[in-house]
């Protein structure tokens, strides 16, 4: 039994907050009754979830000693749901350094548990033939469990819930590919296990007992081949069969190259996904519900899981998906508005267009751009720099919005982030198609008197280097067709919503 009264009140730590599980995980803490705390490099992605006022913020970075030390004090439970996800020559450094940080400071400052979510991996494989993504996630769980905090690792194959990169990398491949030429591990067997189910354990794990320090497989009922796991996904979504060869020839950096093209996951994140299939991965031992029992209809079958994921996405209620954590190799450079640019070129491009509409259509139309809404554009040219920038292993124009209406601040908007919002009269979102420099479009509604509005685009370019000045001159001729058209369209389309017209359709 646990050591503490289950009605007590614990403080809990949550780092990866603005990703996908920490941002979920958030909220079930707060119905459980705990007090939470996030640890963030950037607070302000956070602003805009409907928990954000019910927490305690603190900036900082599970690579600095200092700042988690000053997250960790008056914690009972850390929660440690960070990855350097392999995208970088170095990660496996910066994932165990950072794992050491974060357990010396939980021990120095008395934390009574720390709970982590690492990679199922699979029994009888040494270590060295692991994926260097599940060989780094083990490598984690085991530095944590050497802390000298009672420490719970519980380990996940594939995580189906709307918005998670796995399932976002199932969906499309299933629903874009009617016949599929597929790598061999499609015919892996793997564990799937609900995001709920997950989010359900790590909240229990809070309050396990204080001498439990072990690591925890966990997944759903059933084991499937991710060929099974395709089929079964196309019937729960409505889809004709699919038709499915697998071959030999394609590489783990191939077969992440095609998930890359196919689906919205990038090929810098694809690959450590496409790895860790590589080899079986399911469960050996269920003992997790020794200490957290499965409640009736738990955990969740594969296809309940699949049904619950696609309602959320068709009913625009997606609370994070993988794409809300910010790109691994984006670069944390300042903002536009920033004064110091420290002797580099800033390019911009200006538009503007005055709009026969009030000021809160025109904002409708600006916060509404992007996704299924398109760039009121020029859509080949936009196709275009998308599937120039997939090619190259970046994140292209697949990502589409969270909601159909609404953003926040860390959305990611096909290629773009949401960086700020300014309610009403400013959009700025940053590029993280693969430039040589570093782009912003920034957006405004601006009132212009008598019931009218101005619409007030600018186009931000800083370049990296003679490829940045040779890209920026390379393309500004077609500004004027691509940014010129999209003021223009945006003016008429906000023109179109006024209520006159809207009563007279």
């Amino acid at each position: 039994m646990n050591d503490h009264e289950p009605t007590e009140r614990l403080r809990c730590l949550v780092t990866g907050a603005t990703g996908y599980i920490g941002g979920r995980l958030v909220p079930e803490l707060l119905a459980a009754g705990h007090r939470v705390r996030c640890l963030a490099r950037s607070p302000g992605k956070l602003r805009d979830h409907p928990w954000a006022n019910e927490v305690e913020t603190v900036r900082g970075d599970v690579t600095d000693a200092g700042s988690v030390a000053e997250a960790m004090r008056d914690v009972d439970v850390a929660y440690y749901l960070v990855h350097a996800l392999g995208t970088g020559k170095d990660f496996e450094a910066a994932d165990r350094r950072a794992a050491r940080i974060f357990g010396d400071r939980a021990r120095a400052a008395g934390v009574r548990r720390i709970v982590y979510l690492g990679g199922l991996t699979p029994a009888g494989v040494p270590e060295e033939d692991l994926s260097p993504h599940l060989s780094s996630r083990a490598e984690v769980g085991r530095v944590l469990l050497a802390s000298g905090v009672p420490t719970a690792v519980l380990r996940a194959a594939v995580v189906i819930g709307s918005g998670s990169a796995s399932f976002e990398m199932l969906r499309h491949l299933t629903e874009r590919l009617p016949v599929m030429i597929t790598p061999s591990w499609v015919h892996t067997r793997i564990q799937p296990i609900a995001v709920r189910d997950v989010l359900r354990l790590l909240a229990g794990c809070a309050r396990l007992p204080g001498d439990v320090n072990r690591a925890f497989d966990i997944g759903g009922p059933e084991v499937l081949t991710y060929r099974e796991m395709m089929l079964r996904y196309a019937r729960v979504a409505g889809l004709p069969p699919r038709v499915i060869l697998p071959v030999p020839v394609l590489t783990p950096g191939l077969s992440s190259l095609w998930v890359g093209l196919v689906t919205p996951v990038p090929a810098s994140l694809a690959r450590p996904l496409t790895e860790s299939l590589r080899h079986e991965v399911v469960c050996h031992e269920r003992d997790i519900t020794r200490y957290v029992p499965d409640p009736p209809g738990h955990p969740l079958g594969f296809e309940e899981a699949v049904r619950l994921a696609l309602r959320r996405v068709r009913e625009a209620q997606v609370i994070t998906r993988w794409s809300s954590a910010a790109v691994p190799g984006t670069p944390s450079d300042p903002l536009p508005t920033d004064p110091d640019w420290a002797g580099g070129s800033l390019y911009t491009d200006h538009r503007g267009a005055a709009v026969d509409a009030p000021v809160g259509e025109l904002w409708r139309v600006i916060e509404g751009v992007g996704g299924e809404n398109g760039w009121y554009s020029f859509p080949l040219a936009w196709s275009l720099r998308g599937w120039l920038d997939r090619l190259v292993g970046g994140v292209g124009l697949r990502r589409g919005r969270r909601d159909e209406q609404r953003l926040r601040v860390g959305d990611s908007l096909d290629f773009w982030r949401v960086e700020e919002i300014e309610r009403g009269r400013l959009l700025r979102l940053r590029a993280e198609m693969r430039l040589p420099g570093l782009a912003w479009l920034e957006m405004y509604a601006e009132p212009d008197g008598d019931g009218r509005s101005r619409y007030r685009q600018r186009a931000l370019f800083h370049p990296h280097g003679l490829l940045g000045q040779a890209y920026w001159w390379g393309v500004s001729p077609f500004h004027a067709v691509v940014f010129g058209g999209m003021a223009r369209n945006i003016a008429r389309a906000a023109a179109r919503r006024t209520p006159d017209t809207a009563s007279a359709r």
